[in-house]
């Protein structure tokens, strides 16, 4: 449920889009702005997805807003998941992966500086980093080349987000019945 909760500025934004391009970028920051005081309140902590998805949808609603109001449909997708690639990438790259910090909520505690926790964590988050990367390069496609239609581009990003989402709930469990069938 907690990454859920992390991606619930994502899934506003993509939801708002077809309302108003500045609502949903607006909502989005609130979201992640709500995500990020809420943690922090619960626990003196800040997770990498809701910090970054703060600063991400927060100058990109200013920017929107202020700067360049004009700016297509496919280039603010390019930048938020250009962003949300940016974000997965940057957390395995601080040795801070970031499905750990809600992997670590169903999991006791004993089990977070194991190897193979924290192995299984770096490949679930590099899984979601290159579903990012599929999504990011279709948005890009569709933004500088207009080859690739939107409804194809979001297609991609569906099915690229599709099995990260099933890698995501699959991968633990294979790694928990590998474990016991090598011991």
């Amino acid at each position: 449920m907690g990454i859920l909760l992390g991606f619930a500025p994502f899934i506003l934004f993509a939801l708002a889009t077809s309302v108003s391009m500045s609502l949903a970028l607006w909502l989005a920051f609130a979201a992640a702005f709500v995500n990020t005081i809420r943690d922090f309140v619960a626990s003196p902590t800040v997770r990498v997805l809701d910090a970054g998805s703060m600063a991400l949808f927060g100058s990109l609603a200013l920017y929107f807003g202020f700067v360049d109001p004009s700016l297509s449909i496919e280039a603010v997708r390019l930048i938020v998941d250009g962003g949300l690639f940016s974000i997965a990438l940057g957390s395995i790259v601080i040795r801070m992966p970031f499905t750990l910090q809600y992997a670590k909520e169903q999991v006791p505690q004993e089990l977070w500086d194991t190897p193979v926790f924290l192995r299984t964590n770096y490949i679930i988050t590099s899984v979601w980093t290159a579903a990012f990367a599929v999504m990011t390069a279709a948005d890009a496609v569709a933004t500088f080349h207009r080859m690739l239609p939107l409804s194809l581009d979001v297609a991609a990003g569906l099915a690229a987000l599709g099995f990260a989402i099933i890698f995501t709930v699959r991968y633990p469990a294979y790694v928990r019945a590998h474990a016991g069938n090598s011991g």
